[in-house]
């Protein structure tokens, strides 16, 4: 067969396939992040924990970091430390935005701290 300019010739033989694409850690995070339900949160840890890295919080951290340009949107805000904190909150424009965000889903925040913390939590290992 002759190639045409610019055109790549098709050789016999199988067809090839596309490549497959690879998912990073930071887009597995945002998959489980993306189903953490309106009013409730969950944390860097159990995140970890679920996607078999249960060492990694640091990591899920920094991936929520990250998220702001993802589409579809990340609700980052749903994602709090071990203990119901807004340790993430800084990483908001204002940092005030993050309790407003919980607020708007019927989340009490007092002290930059989710109040009912342990009945709000949403555990990926349960609830997946």
């Amino acid at each position: 067969m002759k190639q045409a300019k610019g055109i790549p010739v098709k050789k016999k033989g199988k067809a090839r396939q596309a490549p497959k694409k690879e998912y990073s850690f930071f887009e597995n995070v945002y998959d489980v992040v993306r189903l953490v339900p309106r009013g409730r949160v969950t944390s860097y840890g159990a995140i970890a924990k679920y996607l078999g890295s249960g060492r990694s919080a640091r990591l899920v951290g920094y991936a929520m970091n990250a998220c702001a340009t993802e589409i579809p949107p990340v609700p980052a805000q749903r994602v709090l430390n071990r203990n119901g904190v807004l340790t993430g909150k800084h990483h908001f424009n204002p940092p005030e935005r993050m309790e407003k965000l919980l607020a708007a889903e019927g989340i009490k925040v007092v002290k930059d701290k989710v109040v009912n913390f342990k009945n709000i939590f949403w555990d990926p290992l349960l609830e997946l």
